[in-house]
């Protein structure tokens, strides 16, 4: 939506002219008027949330990159079918409405009525020696993720991920994204000790060596992991639709970065959740301009951070509705 100047100043006042000093709540009212952009009113809505789980296997873990077994993948979908996991309870905790897609898990459908079953095969083929990922397997995680991201009447949509190896993706992809050194991207992950984090380093090393530069799509299918494209499409698919993004960790925002080279208005849909452990965060949300909300040291991804960031995205817009001016409140402004 086009906004006019008149509606900018409409706004700043609106904002300056609560029961605060000018700028006093800082992020928070910087957020206030992001929603207030994206749904071209001075009174936003911000009722309702939801959270939308995205699990794959990559071809990738392998090749030792990771402290977990693939298995691990499908083991934590089940959790969360189970209502057990961080995501989960942070989700209840926000009366956040969670849903879980299998974007490609290893071991087939689940057949679960908890778990929405949109394979795009059974993990991705290992990116150090060809594509993750055939050029039709990315159109269709972009096309399935851009539907589940408009679909539904939320004002905000939150994605989360499960994949062991997507680190190892998500390093790769933000490399050939970005141009920043790949030792300034690959990280721990799920916890790997020194001698595994060179071989970590040494594998992805290899495998970006491969091509070189590459477009925003060619990067998706070379290095990219079936539930990372179809997050992407998701958050092209929500911002469409004028909702929030609330952008989680490390692996979310890459595919943040992915899709805002798809699609640059994007950007302005994208709430940055939260400042993760993960080494190579921090240079990410320097790539994308991201002032992040929280920084509580967290790396688990699946969506916590976004979930916990959910309440101060409500409270911004209560903030703009409901808090009194100076002249409602009969409180005298500065001098």
């Amino acid at each position: 939506m086009q906004i006019t100047p008149e509606f900018e100043t409409a706004l700043q006042r609106r904002i300056d002219t609560k029961t605060k000093p000018q700028g006093a709540l800082g992020l928070i009212e910087d957020l206030a008027a992001q929603v207030a952009r994206l749904q071209g009113r001075l009174d936003p809505v911000m009722e309702s949330c939801a959270l939308i789980l995205f699990a794959a296997d990559h071809g990738i873990a392998e090749e030792g990159v990771s402290a977990y077994p693939p298995a691990v993948t499908r083991q934590m979908v089940l959790n969360f079918a189970g209502g057990g996991a961080a995501a989960n309870v942070f989700a209840r905790a926000g009366g956040i409405d969670l849903r879980v897609v299998n974007a490609g898990v290893i071991g087939g459908p689940f057949d679960l009525p908890q778990i929405e079953d949109r394979p795009l095969g059974e993990g991705t083929a290992s990116f150090l020696n060809g594509p993750a990922m055939s050029a039709q397997q990315l159109d269709r995680a972009l096309e399935i993720g851009r539907d589940l991201g408009a679909d539904g009447t939320f004002q905000a949509m939150a994605f989360g991920e499960m994949g062991i190896g997507n680190t190892s993706a998500a390093s790769v992809m933000a490399h050939k994204l970005t141009g920043m050194a790949l030792d300034t991207l690959v990280g721990r992950g799920t916890g790997l000790e020194d001698a595994s984090l060179a071989h970590k380093r040494v594998v992805l090393g290899t495998a970006a060596a491969r091509t070189g530069e590459l477009s925003a799509r060619e990067v998706l299918q070379e290095y990219g992991g079936f539930e990372i494209a179809m997050m992407t499409g998701a958050m092209l698919g929500a911002a469409d639709a004028g909702r929030v993004v609330l952008v989680d960790g490390f692996i979310a925002s890459v595919s943040a970065l992915a899709a805002c080279a798809l699609d640059p208005g994007a950007r302005a849909a994208m709430v940055f959740a939260h400042r993760s452990a993960e080494s190579g965060h921090g240079a990410v949300l320097d790539a994308l301009d991201a002032a992040p909300l929280l920084s509580l040291n967290m790396r688990l991804g699946e969506g916590s951070g976004a979930a916990l960031a959910w309440p101060l995205l409500r409270a911004a817009v209560a903030m703009l509705n409901e808090m009194a001016s100076f002249e409602s409140a009969g409180v005298s402004g500065p001098a």
